[in-house]
């Protein structure tokens, strides 16, 4: 009796769609596609701040609440087989009943509020490595992660798509790719700034230029510090030595000399004492004959 006659399809286990779903892909991938799967460790879709933050601005937002806890599900097991995140847009393949091609497209931050963070985290971010990590003030990160007008996109500046046949405008295939966004911000945070279509360099550059606005940044130029000049050849300086007067020019090599020995006199001493007494023995030869 065909499946048809009840109106539902026969059950297939997650890993028989799993394999099934990766046949497929290794099939694109010899044709050339660059296939980028997501991959979780355990149950955790996000560790580090910016995943995290991701899936809670996403959580965050009414419109989403029904659908997410399916697309959850999805990610956790495998079923993300292919996101790839690209300026504005996200493009991945999802495995369920079938392979779903699903189209993310999210609009760029507003150039007005793009500068206005970057004016508001001035002072803030002291590295690239430090925006990255997430290693920031609490501060700075309220105002990058406020819902909103923050960096990441609210509801509006989001259109999904997705090649299944259901009704709604998220279905479980878009909630699993949304959250494998968060995943892969784990492994490369940039990606974020990549979508909203904005230079995550523009903060440091601001912040750069709002230390030097405040008078806050050495204006000896590019000298180094003692500290810092210690840290790169690997030395020690000592600044009371070098504030005294300068070396010598070419100094000369002299040959070492032997201590005087204690008992020893000086040259012209032996000299006089010889002369006195020469004087004295030619007196009594001269005295000889008058005997």
């Amino acid at each position: 009796m065909s499946w048809y006659n009840y109106g539902f399809r026969p059950y297939v286990s997650v890993a028989e769609r799993r394999r099934k779903a990766q046949r497929e892909m290794a099939k694109l991938a010899k044709r050339g596609k660059a296939i980028k799967p997501v991959q979780l460790e355990g149950r955790t879709i996000a560790r580090t701040f910016w995943g995290k933050a991701w899936c809670d601005n996403l959580e965050s937002y009414m419109d989403y609440e029904n659908r997410l806890p399916r697309g959850r599900a999805y990610v956790r097991n495998g079923s993300v087989v292919h996101l790839d995140i690209r300026p504005g847009e996200i493009e991945a393949t999802v495995s369920g009943s079938h392979l779903y091609q699903v189209k993310v497209s999210i609009a760029a931050a507003a150039k007005a509020r793009w500068k206005k963070l970057c004016h508001e985290c001035a002072g803030g971010i002291g590295s690239l490595v430090e925006l990255l990590q997430g290693r920031f003030s609490d501060h700075v990160m309220g105002i990058l992660t406020r819902k909103d007008t923050g960096l990441f996109p609210a509801p509006a500046e989001i259109k999904l798509k997705c090649s299944c046949p259901d009704w709604a405008t998220m279905c479980k295939h878009v909630a699993a790719v949304l959250y494998g966004v968060g995943a892969r911000l784990d492994q490369s945070p940039e990606l974020l700034f990549t979508l909203r279509s904005v230079n995550h360099e523009e903060l440091i550059t601001q912040a750069v230029t709002a230390t030097d606005l405040t008078g806050k940044a050495p204006a000896a130029g590019p000298e180094l510090a003692e500290s810092e000049l210690s840290a790169v050849f690997g030395i020690e300086l000592d600044t009371q030595t070098a504030a005294a007067t300068p070396a010598p020019a070419t100094p000369t090599a002299t040959a070492p000399t032997k201590p005087p020995r204690k008992t020893r006199k000086p040259a012209a001493a032996k000299m006089a004492a010889k002369a006195k007494r020469k004087p004295a023995k030619r007196s009594r030869r001269a005295a000889g004959p008058l005997k």
